[in-house]
């Protein structure tokens, strides 16, 4: 794959700010983090399990975790629970974070706007201290500004970070994404995490309530499918995955990557792209996906997505296979979406709630959200989540659109027998790909929080599966 980079622009912010303050000794020190954390194989304080020795395609992975666009709710709840984690490694206080205010949404939302936050403190004052702000005396302490490593285990935060708080009062991690390893990491920890991730953040009340009564009008079709269905111009303009759009909106989304200076590939091979499998299947072939899988027509079907890009002229293809296609814009009144419109993280949450309540869940594009989705259902009971092969079904599609394959049971057998064990069942987190080295390694692994299990999950001693 041909990929032009451009330099970080100094204008690229972490997604998510954090004070941390010391609590050891008696005076207390104050740290912002944004956390990266990086897994070795020394970094193992507690005892490891047996990963599952099941490879995943290692350049996909990249591309996902390193390429893809930022997404909302769920990033910052995966970023927040590692933080909570990591304040608890260094015997720290945790501030309430501020979110970002720059990414490409624009989204002026605070903390308390997309969380229960006085939840949030309450569920973690076992665990870790959290405070609403910087006390007032810290506020000018001396502070040192610290890039994390990705993917890091406890000896790293207690050899090289802890170390800081004998000279600065205040830290502020750069980053706050995949800084904490997937596995390898003490059970108090991984437990921690998934108290934070899977029971202390909450949505804020009004959010709640709304994503509930979304979930109680779906279910009243019937049994339904969440698909979150990542058309969006932001995706799009940032993967370079122009397959069935016309000449100007393709010219359109390679200007908006070009201009927004905070990513970092520029030049991509479309078709390429989409035969690597690194583009979201379109409105299109989702439709030939599930009816391939067997799903009738008359099956409701949620769209968890923000504005399609072409709007309905990329919709109608789908629209004519599944008519009961709803959204949180058709399920909600206009005067119900009107304290949310103007904030991505709080609608994107909305979709989030439905997308974890859903009968069935299936993702067009393997994203964060899709990941936290996936694992939030996996926590629930292993919930149906259906994870398309997209590698192996552009090629079926493209053999069906010139002719050497017809749509019917000969196409629904193969698509239905390539997903047989890919439905959300039970099993224990990938480990990495067999060959891989370095960071390819640890970003090979299936990521903690789309597969917790064991460690968020109660086990009998004699369970080895």
């Amino acid at each position: 794959m041909a990929l032009r980079r451009k330099g970080r622009s100094a204008g690229r912010r972490a997604a998510v700010r954090w004070w941390l303050l010391s609590l050891a000794g008696t005076a207390a020190a104050a740290a912002l983090l944004a956390v990266a954390l990086h897994v070795s194989a020394s970094a193992s304080a507690g005892a490891p399990y047996r990963l599952a020795k099941q490879p995943r395609e290692a350049e996909e992975l990249r591309w996902e975790q390193e390429f893809a666009p930022p997404q909302l709710a769920s990033p910052h709840s995966r970023k927040i629970s590692d933080m909570v984690a990591v304040a608890r490694i260094l015997n720290a206080t945790l501030i309430i974070p501020e979110l970002d205010k720059k990414s490409f949404w624009l989204d002026k939302s605070n903390f308390s706007d997309v969380f229960d936050e006085e939840h949030f403190i309450r569920s973690l004052v076992n665990d870790v201290k959290v405070e609403k702000k910087l006390p007032m005396e810290l506020v000018k302490a001396p502070k040192s500004v610290r890039h994390f490593k990705s993917w890091s285990g406890v000896d790293y935060y207690q050899d090289e970070i802890s170390p800081l708080w004998e000279h600065r009062q205040v830290i502020r991690a750069a980053k706050s994404d995949s800084r904490l390893a997937n596995n390898f990491l003490p059970p108090d920890i991984q437990k921690l995490r998934c108290r934070a991730f899977f029971q202390a953040l909450r949505y804020a009340p009004p959010i709640e309530a709304l994503g509930n009564l979304l979930v109680e009008r779906m279910k009243s079709f019937g049994p339904y499918i969440a698909l979150h269905l990542r058309y969006e111009k932001d995706m799009l303009a940032f993967s370079g995955c122009t397959y069935g759009l016309s000449q100007t909106e393709s010219d359109e989304l390679a200007s908006i990557r070009e201009n927004t200076t905070y990513w970092k590939v520029k030049d991509i091979d479309p078709l390429e792209q989409r035969s690597d499998g690194h583009c979201p299947l379109t409105p299109k072939e989702v439709g030939m996906f599930l009816s391939a899988l067997g799903y009738p027509s008359s099956t409701p079907v949620y769209i968890a997505a923000g504005e399609i890009y072409g709007g309905e002229s990329h919709m109608v293809e789908l629209q004519s296979r599944f008519p009961i296609l709803m959204s949180k814009e058709k399920l909600a009144s206009a005067e119900e979406l009107r304290p949310f419109r103007k904030y991505a993280s709080q609608m994107a949450a909305l979709d989030y709630i439905v997308s974890v309540e859903s009968d069935v869940f299936i993702p067009s594009y393997s994203g964060n959200m899709a990941r936290a989705v996936a694992g939030h259902r996996r926590f629930h009971g292993h919930r149906k989540t259906v994870i398309p092969d997209r590698k192996a079904l552009v090629r079926l599609f493209d053999k069906v659109d010139s002719g050497l394959l017809n749509e019917g049971y000969e196409l629904s057998q193969m698509i239905t027998e390539m997903h047989r064990k890919r439905q959300g069942s039970p099993r224990k987190r990938k480990g990495p790909v067999s060959g891989t080295k370095g960071s390819d390694r640890f970003r090979s692994e299936e990521a903690f929080y789309e597969n917790p299990l064991p460690d968020c999950f109660c086990q009998s001693k004699d369970d080895s599966s």
